[in-house]
């Protein structure tokens, strides 16, 4: 427990003082403790707190990094055993109620950094929130589970389930200020939307188990409720291992255009990420800024197509190497075409060189015919070209790299796309933290801070060819001065 910060060692304490205030109740000898119930649930959730060590569970620990909340992963949904601690909030006193998770929760596997802290909280904040459920379920009628007017009970469990998650949420938003140090205005951002939809579900299983619990088939039948919950979270951990799966093959594709073209290393994942700015102040779904990342990074795989000579080569590219070059993008598409997760981000790597005006390649399509995410790529691309230091010239500043982009808008690139940037940089501003390497090691980082306003122009742009042979990266016009992947 030694390596917590001391402000973390007092918001555990205080939460462990709480929660045995709100367990203490349930052992006085004039509580009338049903200890049966209660004994046949804690042990029931300790059994499912070690199956989590079976391949599925491990498999869906494995999903995500586990966030400031002992055991719990940020952004995953609540563990499979969670209906048996809401059997306990519908079926026993509140006091009773925050006794279910304590042996579960203390005997639980976790990280090896700080164990038994961990362990401790996780006791804690979920006694903290059986207890408050359990008090917002009786006020609303918990004796409804036992009655024939069982579709009444709904309400006050859902109302119970809410409140369980919500404490837990608050829990956790403290923790990650007190032991991970998160900034307060961002520990609860999302908390609790990401978890109340499957502690709903959760809740509802766990008044199905009450229900059967009490009826004439007994505790046995209630523990078929679990069956689905357990196949649930199966399936969901193969959902992540094939995520998992999919970031390994663009980690792979992109560490092998890397070392086939080391004067642009970085340049991809920057690309991804100002794709994914672009398509973000467009309003485009998760799902697809998910594609679009994708998109940005492997939108030059199709080098691996091409020799490396060329990729490598000093001084200016002739007709015919050039010709070469801009095949990159159909041996790209070529490459990524048997894989079915990219989806859009196939016509993306396919087409990002093409240009608003149809002197673009490799079909020369026009405005509206090029698809979206190639139009966002495309720009994309370029600006990080402009604003990446390389092994024959140094970065230009933001401001020059928007002059220009504003410049090219209509003919070689979508102005819609160009606005969407320009708004993202202003908003979130622009840190190059991926330093393209030269063939002899890191390049020298750009002059002045990496972030500069948009609306102060501190630096005209590079002297290029007169107004309408834009020297873009991405253009089968603008002159080579050196070897550079992405402006080929």
């Amino acid at each position: 427990m030694r390596q917590l910060p001391v402000a973390a060692y007092a918001y555990i304490g205080c939460a462990v003082l709480a929660a045995a205030a709100c367990a203490v109740p349930a052992v006085l000898p004039q509580a009338g403790t049903p200890w049966p119930t209660v004994g046949l649930l804690a042990v029931l959730y300790a059994a499912c707190e070690r199956i989590r060590s079976c391949p599925p569970a491990r498999a869906l620990a494995r999903g995500a990094r586990s966030g400031g909340a002992p055991g719990r992963a940020e952004g995953m949904p609540p563990r499979w055993g969670c209906p048996v601690l809401l059997a306990g909030v519908f079926l026993l006193p509140p006091a009773a109620a925050a006794l279910v998770a304590l042996p579960g929760a203390l005997l639980s596997r976790t990280e090896e950094r700080s164990a038994t802290a961990r362990r401790v909280w996780h006791a804690a904040e979920l006694a903290l929130a059986a207890r408050a459920a359990a008090e917002v379920f009786g006020a609303g009628g918990s004796h409804a589970v036992l009655t024939p007017e069982f579709p009444y009970a709904l309400l006050p469990a859902a109302a119970a389930t809410t409140v369980f998650c919500t404490v837990l949420a608050v829990l956790d938003g403290g923790v990650l200020v007190a032991a991970e140090r998160h900034p307060p205005r961002t520990a609860w951002r999302g908390l609790l939307l990401r978890s109340l939809a499957p502690h709903l579900v959760h809740g509802l299983a766990g008044l199905m188990m009450a229900v059967l619990w009490r009826s004439s088939y007994g505790p046995p039948a209630a523990l078929l409720v679990l069956l689905p919950m357990y196949i649930s979270c199966w399936v969901f951990a193969q959902y992540h291992r094939e995520r998992a799966a999919h970031q390994a093959t663009i980690r792979a594709l992109v560490q092998a255009v890397d070392l086939k073209d080391r004067y642009t290393r970085g340049h991809s994942e920057r690309v991804g990420r100002a794709s994914v700015m672009i398509a973000g102040e467009l309003g485009m779904s998760e799902d697809r800024l998910d594609v679009i990342r994708f998109a940005g990074i492997l939108h030059d795989v199709g080098k691996l197509g091409v020799p490396t000579r060329l990729l490598r080569k000093d001084g200016p590219l002739t007709p015919e190497e050039r010709r070469v070059i801009e095949l990159h993008p159909e041996y790209g598409h070529e490459i990524v075409r048997g894989i079915g997760f990219l989806g859009e981000a196939r016509a993306a790597i396919l087409h990002h060189h093409e240009r608003m005006d149809g002197k673009g390649y490799p079909y020369g399509l026009r405005g509206r015919e090029i698809p979206e995410f190639a139009r966002v790529v495309a720009v994309a691309d370029a600006f990080d070209a402009m604003t990446s230091t390389r092994s024959y010239r140094r970065a230009r500043p933001v401001a020059a790299a928007v002059t220009e982009l504003r410049r090219s808008a209509g003919a070689q690139f979508d102005p819609r796309m160009v606005r969407a940037l320009i708004a993202a940089l202003a908003r979130h501003g622009w840190q190059p933290d991926v330093v393209t390497a030269g063939p002899d090691g890191p390049a020298v980082p750009p002059p002045g801070p990496p972030r500069i306003p948009l609306r102060r122009r501190t630096a005209a742009p590079e002297p290029g060819p007169p107004p309408g042979t834009a020297a873009l990266p991405g253009t089968a016009t603008g002159p080579r001065t050196g070897p550079s992947g992405g402006e080929r």
